[in-house]
């Protein structure tokens, strides 16, 4: 029944005349910043600061900071789960393009980056929350998590991904505000100084299921830790440029979207405990709504219900309980 999961990949470019496709998660940051009045200033803001960002870490050889600029496609996967062209949009993640000005060469980036999901959604915003309505004490589903991690697996084994990438993805978060990190002396040349947290968190956890390791990095003249989510080992498997895509691209969103976090006027310290609240930080000029986000995130998780889980249950169910991890 597994060989029926077909997959179809598609992309556009995320540049100054992006605008979001009807199937695209309007939570996503990419479709956020391209609506509104100042979606094309706010693209251009947003591809600046990246290709700024860039420069700034792959500064060998790049003497007046302009040798490289980083091109963006978004990357749509949509699933049939019964092999009769009804497909649903599953995941979307970003791949990386770097383009060197020196050698006119146009080179593969990271794959991954962002990474939304609806059925995350659904696990998060009506699982979740279902689960511990009138409740006394929060907890999660022993099973929470499971079949969108197995899709997940399944997805980055399939001959779909393989044929399109040639990598494994690394997906690139915010710092959770629950924890408290701590600075190690474990320091690489791209990535920066690792941070080791305090305790694990439900993200990593739901992250782990996905077959994900995670490790915490601040590179130079960031003000946070980024996690850094990946297969394999994230410090080998990876060139300098491909790791400096991924690390401008997402810092750039995590500026916008967690300005309190990521835009902070101090840099972390020793022991760092992110704050959402934190008064002493700067605002970027690129309009986000941070309030429209969570409202839609609980929307398509309610879409993802209705559309996905109840139809499809019986066969997702026995697709997962026969999934070989």
């Amino acid at each position: 029944m597994s060989n029926n999961f077909q997959f179809t990949i598609s992309s556009i470019a995320f540049d100054e005349n992006y605008h979001p496709s009807d199937n695209s998660r309007a939570t996503t940051n990419f479709a956020n910043l391209a609506r509104g009045e100042s979606r094309q200033e706010n693209l251009r803001n947003t591809l600046r600061t990246i290709n700024n960002r860039f420069n700034a870490l792959a500064q060998w050889d790049n003497p007046k900071g302009d040798r490289y600029s980083v091109e963006l496609e978004i990357v749509s996967v949509d699933m049939d789960v019964e092999g009769n062209g009804d497909a649903f949009p599953t995941i979307e993640i970003l791949k990386t393009y770097i383009v060197d000005h020196k050698t006119n060469q146009r080179i593969e980036g990271m794959v991954g980056n962002n990474f939304s999901s609806y059925v995350r959604d659904y696990d998060f915003s009506v699982l979740l929350l279902e689960h511990n309505k009138n409740q006394a004490n929060f907890s999660i589903p022993e099973d929470f998590g499971d079949l969108h991690g197995k899709m997940f697996k399944y997805f980055v084994d399939s001959n779909s991904y393989k044929q399109n990438f040639n990598k494994p993805p690394v997906i690139c978060l915010s710092v959770s505000d629950n924890k408290t990190y701590h600075k190690t002396e474990n320091e690489h040349p791209i990535l920066g100084v690792e941070y080791q947290p305090n305790e694990s968190s439900l993200t990593e956890q739901y992250f782990k299921k996905m077959g994900l390791d995670v490790r915490y990095f601040m590179p130079a003249n960031s003000v946070a830790p980024l996690a850094f989510y990946f297969f394999g080992d994230l410090l080998n498997d990876y060139t300098n440029l491909e790791l400096i895509s991924n690390i401008s691209t997402m810092e750039t969103f995590q500026k916008i979207y967690r300005p309190e976090i990521y835009n902070a006027n101090a840099p972390a310290g020793q022991c760092y405990k992110p704050s959402i609240n934190n008064p002493d930080h700067s605002l970027t000029k690129i309009v986000y709504d941070r309030e429209e986000r969570g409202k839609l995130a609980i929307k398509q998780g309610k879409f993802t219900e209705e559309y996905f889980i109840k139809p499809y249950l019986a066969t997702l169910e026995k697709w997962s309980a026969n999934y070989a991890v």
